[in-house]
């Protein structure tokens, strides 16, 4: 098996498709600023240097397939049914984000390292949601903090306390993940109160000579309000500097691997390489590869070892089995002769070797990446993902009012 060959990378695609082509234990530190499902549409003004950048925040069937769940339930039984719920609970829309988000953090944590961490940034609309999604994936036992992030401005309602914060969910993916405490100087207050205790003498045994530890509240990193603020691009939902700077620091060495799935204006990428640390950016829009040039180019002597690319990695840590009789057997075998889309039991001789995720999306030929289909439902999938082929299989059986359990 070859190496990934690591370069600093920014991928214009969907962010699914790249992070499966990864490989595993690639990453040290990962963060995500999803959208959070606020049923809003965000666009940066024109005349800002993220002009025509926009996105939807706002969830339905059309933009996930329902059927991962089916995928899902296979390894993750408890959070297929917990997000179901969440569709009674809740919403059919909140029940789509979710999904949608578990597809992606299942291979967040697939291609993390041992030591690594994740970080969530969420805010109260979905944070609750989300935390029981990462306890079934990382284990309750890896959540480590439920970090509250505070700011000032914008309105103020009437008839409700200022929503003025956001959460950042901190997950460990084993005992061994890699933390570095940050500090901040001893207020005040806490000074002179030392200074009485001791009768005027300044008490420095009892101080650290860093400070004292950063809280899991912070009100020290300003969110970017002014339109002169020199880190400003006029990309919707942009952070500061100085948040991803605190949680690098926080979660990573130098030269350590960061990744941000969600990247939108590229704050994190230009965080990462301040650090000296490498990065890997991951966003749908085109038009981030310019606010990433243009960020890294402000900053003197960051411009360098880039990449831009739409082309989805191909993983090399997997080996490599090309499609044979024995492996049709094998599969023949585990699938107890079904095939794996409608679930019709066929003679081996009827079934066909398939890549459950295309080449043309990153897939390879690996076991892991092989099933078994009936001729007929491989032609209607032909190179498109399985969501694809099981859609078509339901409104067929819908139409002719029958029903098909994928699974069974």
């Amino acid at each position: 098996m070859t190496k990934q060959t690591f370069r600093n990378t920014l991928y214009t695609n969907d962010n699914l498709y790249v992070l499966s082509g990864l490989n595993s234990g690639l990453v040290d530190l990962i963060y995500l600023d999803p959208p959070f499902n606020t049923k809003r549409m965000f666009s940066a003004p024109i005349g800002s240097k993220a002009a025509g950048a926009s996105f939807k925040d706002m969830w339905t069937w059309k933009d996930v397939d329902k059927f991962h769940l089916d995928t899902l339930a296979d390894k993750f039984p408890a959070l297929a049914k917990y997000i179901a719920c969440v569709g009674v609970i809740h919403s059919k829309p909140m029940m789509a984000y979710l999904t949608y988000m578990s597809q992606r953090i299942v291979e967040m944590h697939r291609i993390l390292k041992e030591t690594g961490s994740l970080y969530l940034h969420c805010d109260p609309t979905a944070s609750h949601y989300l935390k029981n999604l990462l306890d079934s994936i990382f284990g309750k036992n890896n959540f480590r903090n439920e970090i509250i992030w505070c700011y000032a401005g914008g309105g103020i309602p009437r008839n409700d306390f200022p929503r003025k914060h956001d959460t950042i969910l901190r997950y460990r993916k084993t005992e061994n993940c890699f933390y570095n405490p940050i500090y901040r100087p001893y207020s005040v207050g806490t000074v002179q109160r030392g200074r009485t205790q001791n009768k005027g003498k300044y008490f420095e045994e009892g101080l650290r000579a860093e400070g004292t530890p950063v809280n899991d509240w912070w009100t020290d990193c300003p969110k970017i309000t002014s339109p002169t603020d020199p880190e400003k691009t006029g990309y919707p939902t942009q952070k500061p500097l100085a948040l991803l700077r605190r949680i690098i620091l926080a979660s990573s060495n130098e030269d350590d691997v960061v990744m941000d799935p969600f990247c939108g204006c590229a704050t994190t990428c230009v965080a990462a390489q301040q650090l000296d640390r490498k990065w890997i950016g991951i966003d749908i829009e085109k038009n981030v590869v310019q606010i990433l040039i243009d960020r890294l180019s402000d900053d003197a002597g960051l411009f360098k070892d880039f990449v831009a690319t739409d082309q989805i990695p191909k993983r090399s840590d997997l080996k490599i089995v090309p499609p044979s009789e024995s492996v049709k057997q094998r599969l023949y075998g585990e699938q107890k002769g079904n095939c794996n889309a409608c679930g019709v039991t066929f003679e081996s001789r009827n079934l066909e070797i398939d890549h459950i995720l295309p080449k043309s999306k990153g897939g390879g030929d690996y076991y892991e990446n092989y099933q078994l289909l009936c001729g007929s439902c491989n032609r209607i999938k032909g190179d498109r993902p399985m969501e694809y082929l099981r859609l078509k299989i339901e409104t067929r059986e819908r139409m002719m009012g029958t029903k098909v359990f994928f699974g069974e």
